[in-house]
């Protein structure tokens, strides 16, 4: 039988992480309950990452990055409005379908664990999004707001409508519409 790979161990390490980090929080991700969750010694969860803040700096950086290359998937060439809209669109799909990642994404996103470089890398991830929201927002209401305030304002925005469609996915199309005309009533 052969043996895993490492870049699997670790693969199956910042799983088991999101999973536990998902479901009982951040106070419950204790190595030992990693590494029970991922099937690996707790002594060899340290093979893989040298500290626990490690870990969660390495998986923060993967939602982060996953999540951006979700929302900018096959981005058509088009003009603001309709690549707003696409981005818009596989961002819900993307949080409304992964909601473990989402979970574990928002409480790493607020962990003390999370280093300033950290949070620096996972912007540069996002910039292709960065850059769509620059340009939708260049000629509209928000166009001389600072864009650190009209990205948290898009990322609540992005927040509610994804909890209304969580909430009711039968109607998933329609909620995520009505989020982005009052997204692009903000910005465009």
């Amino acid at each position: 039988m052969a043996r895993p790979r490492s870049d699997d161990r670790r693969a199956a390490i910042t799983a088991a992480a999101m999973r536990i980090i998902a479901a009982q929080g951040l106070g419950a991700a204790a190595t030992a309950a990693i590494a029970k969750e991922a099937r690996v010694s707790n002594g060899s969860l340290f093979t893989y990452f040298d500290t626990k803040a490690d870990l969660l700096n390495q998986l923060y950086l993967e939602l982060k990055a996953e999540m951006g290359a979700a929302a900018l998937g096959g981005l058509p060439a088009a003009d603001d409005r309709a690549q707003m809209l696409h981005l818009w669109s596989r961002w819900m799909r993307w949080a409304t379908t992964n909601p473990q990642k989402r979970r574990a994404l928002a409480r790493l996103q607020v962990s003390d664990e999370i280093t300033a470089s950290t949070h620096e890398a996972a912007s540069r991830s996002m910039a292709g999004m960065g850059k769509v929201l620059e340009r939708s927002r260049a000629n509209g209401p928000m166009r001389d707001a600072p864009a650190a305030l009209v990205f948290a304002l898009c990322n609540g925005l992005a927040e509610a409508t994804i909890d209304y469609v969580i909430g009711d996915p039968d109607h998933a199309d329609e909620h995520t519409q009505a989020g982005f005309d009052a997204l692009w009533r903000m910005m465009g």
